[in-house]
């Protein structure tokens, strides 16, 4: 508006327009002039700390109560609330608690990337933190980081969650697996055959223990050797069901005698009885075979891997 006041048709206004404005743009971002002038109206002047002229005054930073710092089109504050100095920077996701030993290592870490740093001097207005941290301090855990830096490690974590969701989704191996799922899938195929040792494991005693539930023989007779035989533990189940039920019906028919003496029974039937039906150690035999058989079936199949 002032400078439509020498004319809109004027050299001077149309170049005006055609330029951008070096004191603010559309961003927010105001030059040191306009910050100046702004500070003016509460009391307060800017010098630049590394001027000859304030070296000179050989002041410690610990003892002023703000700095302005900038680099390119980006202001921060550092500011002293109570007794304590915070960086005040808006890319960060909270205030920085800066330590009274560290606060010169900091300006001067600043002064090395670039940055330019004002002193503000004079009386700074009243605020409501200064009053409360004049009575409290602050302890920091953990310093803030910068905004973008937690925004790409929020995503680098949901993209390994990702990942690991579709490797576990994945097929036999069909398709094309880079390093690390190949080393996923290994570890999972590995804790899987964990698994199924643990369970022949299990079920081999489970098989001795009902061998050794079972009661004293009521044979002393010895009986054919079969702990070659290789049997199924369905076969084994039934050859058991079978020998106990005919154990039954004997002691239904007849009397029960010494455990040691031999039944009411010809010999015939007694071998036919022991040719359907393996001894309690039989069994036990039998068991402890398959299993032996089936671990070393699965070493020799990792060992080929």
């Amino acid at each position: 508006m002032r400078m439509a006041e020498g004319g809109v048709t004027s050299e001077d206004y149309r170049t005006f327009l055609q330029q951008p404005s070096g004191n603010m743009d559309d961003s927010g971002f105001f030059s040191i002039q306009v910050i100046s002038n702004a500070l003016k109206v509460w009391g307060l002047e800017l010098i630049l700390f590394n001027s000859p002229e304030y070296q000179r005054l050989r002041i410690d930073p610990i003892n002023e109560r703000s700095f302005i710092c900038n680099y390119k089109e980006h202001w921060f504050t550092v500011r002293k609330l109570g007794k304590q100095w915070f960086n005040l920077n808006s890319l960060l996701t909270g205030p920085e608690l800066i330590s009274d030993t560290y606060l010169a290592l900091f300006l001067a870490q600043l002064q090395q990337e670039g940055y330019s740093i004002f002193v503000v001097k004079g009386d700074l207005p009243d605020c409501e933190a200064d009053q409360l941290l004049q009575m409290v301090r602050v302890q920091q855990m953990h310093r803030p980081k910068l905004i973008g830096e937690e925004l790409a490690q929020l995503k680098e974590q949901r993209v390994q969650k990702t990942d690991l969701e579709h490797v576990l989704e994945a097929n036999d191996g069909s398709g094309t697996l880079d390093a690390d799922e190949e080393d996923l899938q290994r570890a999972l195929a590995l804790s899987r055959q964990e698994i199924d040792l643990e369970d022949e494991e299990a079920d081999l005693r489970r098989a001795i223990q009902l061998s050794m539930q079972g009661t004293s023989r009521n044979i002393c007779q010895d009986s054919p050797q079969t702990s070659g035989t290789h049997l199924t533990s369905e076969e084994l189940r039934k050859r058991r069901e079978a020998y106990f039920e005919k154990q039954q019906q004997q002691q239904q028919q007849d009397p029960p005698g010494h455990p040691c003496e031999k039944p009411n029974t010809s010999s015939g039937a007694l071998d036919s009885d022991l040719g359907d039906a393996m001894s309690e150690e039989d069994m036990l035999q039998a068991a402890v075979t398959m299993s032996l058989e089936t671990v070393r079936s699965n070493f020799k199949t990792e060992g080929k891997k």
